[in-house]
């Protein structure tokens, strides 16, 4: 970075494309300067995004080996080191959902904690906005937008994820099964008597054991969104000291957002949702009920039924197929919903590969973008999201406006005219209201 732009304060990298966007959108309603990036930037490009509070880097560490992220996180430890950042932010899941063999948290931690002076890592454990919650270390979370709060354990989608199924829910548990052996909690009755009292038990917390030797972790429970506050201004005091690494959803930028206050020159943020210009494609390659309920409420869409068995095994007529039938459709002005799972179709087949079917997924994205040029597309699903807008041709991502529910509108930075500036909504599968995909060609207040 150059000396006339100063350090963002914040650096997170999103483990996958949906969580990364959402974090983005938090930050920009915040009133922070916020760009997400779809590799680690070099020097031209952070010149030319100009100065950050936020500085996200999308990728797809929940779906990789714990080799795979070593490989993967290397270069953000390396940039954060570069920049001068305070707070280096892994963006997880909030639904904590990962696995020692893929996605596992605690090789994120151990491929990110070199890079930063604080010898313990931050765990924020709830997003209160999106109905997860975090309670004396057990992590809850609602079955979508304003459903039922199960114990993460017991969700009828989350345990039974089809690569990385939630079996627990205390998170000390979960995690330490993913390396971190050490992770002491702060409970959310703490929290609740404000800064001071956390920051008490914090000192307490690193100190139990040995003054010199902190635990690996400190879990801080979240039961409602008024914690976030006293998390945040704890964590940035604590930063300001010595750089910190911190784990959790995007509830790490909201309760950072009002220790950092915003920024008279960051860009406004649109309180709506504009109608399409055209027609819109939204490509559903989640498998949860959530997702499925979407689509059973989209009315303005011709629906094209994917053959997710073949797409999965990579067969190219399926694929030729299917982006003619899609492309052919949007040619005749209409709405396309692409789907990978039919009506009837009470839950995924066990005989699809469901990495190789986002894989398929991101590919049909591309041939049928290649062949037709849209200003708003919608992705359903997290590692559909991620893989399909990795095989664009784009370098980054700017906030637009809220979807609701976990799904920010975004835009696309491309140096391809025909990309640059298109919209697109990514949301993983629980995440959004019934109408987004309605939400997303009409608009919405």
């Amino acid at each position: 970075m150059t000396p006339a732009i100063p350090a963002p304060a914040v650096v997170y990298y999103g483990d996958d494309f949906t969580g990364a966007t959402d974090t983005l959108g938090t930050a920009a309603r915040a009133g922070l300067r916020a760009l997400l990036f779809l590799e680690t930037p070099d020097a031209a490009r952070l010149e030319r995004a100009g100065p950050l509070d936020v500085l996200g880097i999308a990728g797809a560490a929940r779906a990789m080996s714990p080799e795979a992220m070593q490989a993967e996180l290397a270069p953000v430890a390396a940039l954060f080191r570069s920049l001068g950042a305070r707070v280096l932010h892994y963006k997880t899941c909030s639904t904590f959902d990962s696995a020692p063999h893929i996605g596992s948290i605690g090789a994120a931690v151990r491929a990110l904690r070199g890079a930063v002076e604080q010898p313990w890592t931050a765990i924020v454990g709830g997003q209160p906005n999106l109905g997860r919650h975090c309670l004396f270390g057990n992590l809850f979370a609602a079955a979508g937008a304003g459903g039922e709060v199960f114990r993460i354990d017991r969700h009828p989608t989350m345990s039974r994820h089809p690569v990385t199924p939630m079996h627990e829910a205390d998170l000390r548990l979960h995690l330490a099964g993913q390396g971190l052996a050490d992770v002491r909690s702060i409970p959310f009755t703490v929290t609740s008597k404000g800064a001071d009292a956390l920051d008490n038990a914090l000192q307490r917390t690193l100190h139990t054991s040995s003054p010199t030797t902190p635990p690996e972790a400190v879990l801080f429970d979240v039961a409602d969104a008024a914690q976030l506050a006293a998390i945040g201004k704890v964590l940035w005091a604590q930063a300001l000291r010595d750089t910190l690494l911190a784990v959790g959803p995007s509830s790490v930028v909201d309760a950072l957002a009002t220790a950092l206050g915003s920024r008279a020159d960051a860009a406004s943020v649109p309180p709506v949702v504009t109608p399409a210009t055209g027609p819109v494609l939204v490509l559903a390659g989640s498998l949860s009920p959530v997702t499925a309920r979407q689509v059973a409420a989209a009315r303005s869409f011709e629906v094209v039924w994917l053959d997710a068995p073949r797409l999965a095994q990579r067969d190219a007529p399926t694929l030729t197929r299917h982006a003619l039938d899609i492309t052919q459709a949007l040619a005749r002005d209409r709405n396309v919903l692409a789907c990978t799972r039919p009506p009837e179709q009470a839950s995924p087949s066990p005989d699809v590969d469901a990495q190789a079917l986002a894989r398929a997924g991101g590919d049909l994205l591309v041939r049928v973008l290649a062949q037709t040029p849209l200003r708003r597309v919608g992705v359903a699903g997290g590692d559909t999201s991620s893989h399909g807008v990795q095989a664009l041709d784009a370098w980054g991502l700017s906030y637009v406006a809220d979807m609701g529910a976990g799904a920010s509108l975004c835009r696309v930075h491309s140096d391809d005219a025909r990309l640059d500036g298109t919209e697109i909504m990514l949301k993983g599968g629980q995440m959004g209201t019934d109408d987004v995909f309605e939400r997303l060609v009409h608009g919405a207040g």
